[in-house]
């Protein structure tokens, strides 16, 4: 008991000092590649493509849901003796 608390308390300082050990220097001019796409008007490509991608996961999670839904009515629905059946 003693030594996991020993072992957790050095992984979490490592884990610490890790953070400022491989922080990057803050830019002084700003990012300079959402600089050269807001420049170039790409920026909104990558807007729409994430918004695209955000939009499918969205339509996925409530196509799946509806059919959980239907599922679950199913087997709510039907006798104990035919979901005893079922479940062998």
């Amino acid at each position: 008991m003693r030594a996991s608390l020993f072992f957790a308390g050095i992984l979490a300082s490592l884990l610490l000092h890790s953070q400022t050990l491989l922080a990057q220097q803050p830019v002084a001019d700003g990012v300079e590649m959402a600089d050269r796409l807001r420049a170039d008007g790409k920026i909104w490509v990558v807007v729409a493509v994430i918004a695209a991608v955000f939009i499918g996961i969205i339509v996925y999670l409530v196509r799946l849901d509806m059919r959980l839904g239907k599922l679950e009515k199913d087997i709510h629905t039907n006798s104990p003796q035919e979901q005893d059946v079922r479940l062998r």
